[in-house]
């Protein structure tokens, strides 16, 4: 089996890091598929999240292990880890209690670009839960 093949046709978990030793991640609510955040693992933050099954990620700019929820409360309890054709990112399917954005919203993905427009933003979901109270206990 060509080593292609064995990537994109194998049963042989072999995730792909960039130069930088990352891979990207994408978690999605496991109920109701609404993408959550994207994020991204290290070698160890992907080993800590098959062990714990709890989301660990590698933070680029604090350049540290972050498990999800660890300030906030709500944490990523990991159901499946999908796994696409290069195996150079991943889906985390995840179940979560409120808000997972650190500014409120179930979702990071709050806004959406307006139609017709090519820089105008516009909101389309609603705050889950303060913030404010969450992150300053």
């Amino acid at each position: 089996m060509a080593a292609n093949e064995k990537i994109e046709e194998g049963l042989e978990f072999i995730p792909k890091f960039d130069k930088d030793g990352l891979i990207t991640v994408i978690a999605q609510d496991a109920g109701s598929g609404q993408i959550l955040m994207t994020a991204y693992m290290n070698r160890d933050a992907l080993d800590l999240t098959i062990k714990t099954g709890y989301a660990t990620y590698f933070s680029r700019s604090r350049q540290k292990l972050w498990k999800k929820g660890e300030q906030s409360g709500h944490f990523q309890r990991v159901q499946q880890i999908l796994v696409d054709c290069d195996q150079d990112c991943l889906i985390l399917k995840v179940s979560v209690d409120q808000g997972q954005c650190h500014t409120g919203y179930q979702s990071c993905f709050y806004r959406a670009l307006k139609k017709d427009s090519n820089n105008n933003l516009e909101f389309i979901a609603e705050k889950t839960y303060d913030p404010n109270e969450t992150y300053n206990k």
